[in-house]
C-alpha cells in the first residue's frame, strides 16, 4: 500500500513509522506549512490519510475530487460545513471519516446502541472523557460519537458540565464532561445511573498506537470500493 499522509503531529509521525515498519510506502507527508503542495500533486498514493486540522479539509477534499484518491480522515472538531465537504468528496472517491479508529471503541458504540434503549428512560446517563492537555477540541470527537450511539433519535438534551444552582437533574438530560491533563491518550466512560444500581462502560487508550493500527487497517479496506462516504461500523461489522 502507498499512503499520502496529511498532518505531521504525533499521530502523523506514528502513522508514518508504523506503515513503513510494515513494509508499506509513504509517498508524501504534508503538514501545515506545505499543505499547498496538494494542489501540485496527482494521484500519488492508494489512500490519503488525514489527521490534521479542520481548516485543512477544503484543500484535502479538493485534492480528492480532482484525483479520485480514497480518503480516510480522523480529524475531529468538524462542523456541518466540513461534513458537507466530505459528502461532496465521496462523489469522486471512497471516503471514510471516524472520530475514533479503535476496535474497542467500535465495539463500545455497538454495545451502547443495544443497551441504551433498554435502560432509558429509567436510568440517568452521564458521559465523561479525558484527554492530554494539548487537545484543542472539547468534547472530544469520540465523546460525540458515543453520544450519537446513545441517542440516535436525538431526543436527549446534552448538558455540558454543570455550575451553580442548576436545580435537580431533569429527565431527558445527558451530562457530557471533558477533562484535560497530562499525557492521557484518551479515556471515555458512560455511566447509567438507575434506582439502586449503576452500569458503567469505560474504554482506556494506553497510547495512540491503537488508533494508528485501526486507521491503517481501515485504510487498506478502502481501495476498490465504490465512491461514497462510508461508516466505520458498517465496514467493520460487514453490514
Amino acid at each position: 500500500m502507498r499512503y499520502l499522509l496529511i498532518g505531521r503531529g504525533k499521530m502523523g509521525r506514528l502513522l508514518q513509522e508504523t506503515a513503513q515498519a510494515a513494509g508499506e510506502e509513504v509517498t508524501a507527508a504534508l503538514g501545515r506549512n506545505d499543505l499547498d503542495r496538494l494542489g501540485q500533486l496527482g494521484r500519488v498514493a492508494d489512500v490519503a490519510i488525514d489527521f490534521s486540522r479542520p481548516d485543512a479539509l477544503p484543500e484535502i477534499c479538493s485534492y480528492v475530487c480532482r484525483t479520485g484518491t480514497p480518503l480516510l480522515s480522523g480529524t475531529t472538531g468538524l462542523d456541518s460545513r466540513a461534513f458537507a465537504q466530505l459528502e461532496a468528496a465521496g462523489r469522486h472517491a471512497p471516503v471514510l471519516w471516524s472520530a475514533n479508529f479503535s476496535l474497542g471503541i467500535a465495539v463500545l458504540v455497538r454495545a451502547l446502541e443495544e443497551v441504551s434503549g433498554v435502560l432509558r428512560p429509567d436510568f440517568d446517563i452521564e458521559l465523561t472523557e479525558t484527554h492530554h492537555n494539548q487537545k484543542e477540541d472539547a468534547p472530544s470527537g469520540t465523546a460525540k460519537l458515543l453520544l450519537r450511539a446513545l441517542d440516535r433519535e436525538q431526543t436527549l438534551r446534552p448538558v455540558y458540565g454543570r455550575e451553580g444552582n442548576t436545580g435537580r437533574r431533569k429527565k431527558g438530560e445527558v451530562g457530557v464532561h471533558a477533562l484535560r491533563g497530562g499525557t492521557v491518550a484518551g479515556t471515555h466512560s458512560v455511566h447509567f445511573f438507575g434506582p439502586d444500581e449503576e452500569l458503567e462502560f469505560t474504554h482506556r487508550a494506553a497510547s495512540r498506537q491503537i488508533f494508528v493500527n485501526g486507521a491503517l487497517h481501515m485504510a487498506r479496506l478502502l481501495p476498490g470500493r465504490a465512491n461514497g462516504v462510508y461508516d466505520l461500523q458498517k465496514i467493520l461489522f460487514g453490514e
